[in-house]
């Protein structure tokens, strides 16, 4: 299974994106682990329809699991954190503090 995601952060948030086809919402695990750190986890389990005992059948599809993790800044807001799955892209959205609020943390 490919684990190869893309990170971009915007002016609001920081925006991370993984191909995850064929897999269900149920199937992906997005959580936050020690405050900072976002952790990605899903399986793609073998179809058993796919294997054939006499052999007539070609299984090149990846399956098993992975497991990706990101230490995000300071300036996220980890109780924010939004997911989605759409035509097998995995978007994970994480909200940034405002700079309004940041200077206002400073005084």
């Amino acid at each position: 299974m490919h684990d190869q995601i893309d990170w971009k952060e915007t002016p609001e948030a920081h925006v991370l994106k993984a191909d995850v086809p064929g897999l269900k919402k149920e199937e992906v695990k997005v959580e936050v682990e020690d405050g900072r750190v976002l952790q990605i986890t899903g399986e793609r389990s073998v179809e058993r329809d796919d294997v054939n005992d006499a052999g007539g059948h070609r299984v090149e599809r990846s399956s098993g699991k992975f497991v990706r993790s990101f230490t995000l800044p300071a300036n996220c807001k980890m109780d924010e954190v939004k997911a989605s799955i759409q035509d097998g892209v995995l978007t994970v959205t994480v909200p940034k503090e405002g700079q309004r609020l940041a200077s206002q943390n400073s005084n």
